[in-house]
């Protein structure tokens, strides 16, 4: 299990045994995202920097600073060997995952971009901000703009994908969780308080597990929900 700990670096640790192995401090600024290809770790952090480590060495490999404002959010692309990332500076910015060469970079939302994820294929990148906009870009095109929708009233903290790879969920400082059909980005389900039991505030994490399909939640609330998602009977 890798860690992120705020002013304090990178810790590596055997759940099993209930023990660290190794940790490295890479930065004075707080760690907003870690994401793995293969061997190696990417790390965003709140100065804008993003670290490429070994993980076996938890050697820092490259890191590249395009902004000086955060790197929130960290998505990876196994098919092209890049990662995406998005920053509070309204940008999203592809880089090479093998140096950290810079890409593409593009003016991607007008506040923050707080959750990227990459289709099943890598051929679709979905981003999330604080403007509460969800939007699609056309990896093969560039990276051209193919859908936008207005997904909830107030900023996407977080999202994930399905197993499967055919749904995906958003979730919101609005207190709702909406699980959405993943090609035409279409709103199967709205999870809140009101009709489900659901978070009394802003619901900062998802993740959908393939135990079950079973859909975490983490919220302002203090409390994990477990969803069972269940698309025969509509779900849930």
């Amino acid at each position: 299990m890798i860690v992120g700990h705020n002013y304090d670096g990178v810790h590596l640790l055997d759940w099993e045994q209930q023990k660290e192995v190794g940790s490295l401090k890479v930065t004075a600024s707080a760690i907003f995202d870690i994401q793995s290809l293969g061997q190696y770790l990417f790390v965003a952090t709140g100065d804008g920097t993003v670290i490429k480590l070994d993980c076996r060495t938890l050697n820092v490999v490259a890191d590249v600073q395009q902004s000086q404002r955060s790197a929130r959010t960290i998505a990876v692309n196994a098919h092209t060997g890049e990662i995406a990332v998005g920053y509070s500076d309204h940008y999203i910015r592809v880089f090479s995952a093998e140096d950290l060469s810079l890409v593409r970079e593009w003016q991607a939302h007008k506040n923050s971009v707080f959750t990227l994820r990459y289709d099943a294929t890598g051929t679709k990148l979905f981003s999330g901000s604080r403007d509460a906009r969800l939007k699609v870009w056309d990896v093969q095109s560039k990276y051209s703009l193919h859908q936008e929708v207005i997904a909830h009233l107030y900023a996407i903290n977080h999202m994930d994908l399905s197993p499967d790879g055919k749904h995906f969920v958003t979730c919101s400082m609005d207190r709702s969780v909406k699980v959405w059909e993943a090609e035409e980005v279409r709103l199967l389900k709205v999870i809140d308080k009101a009709r489900h039991a659901g978070h009394g505030t802003s619901v900062n994490k998802v993740l959908w597990t393939s135990f079950h399909e079973q859909l975490l939640s983490a919220s302002d609330d203090r409390t994990i929900s477990v969803w069972n998602i269940n698309f025969e009977n509509q779900l849930l």
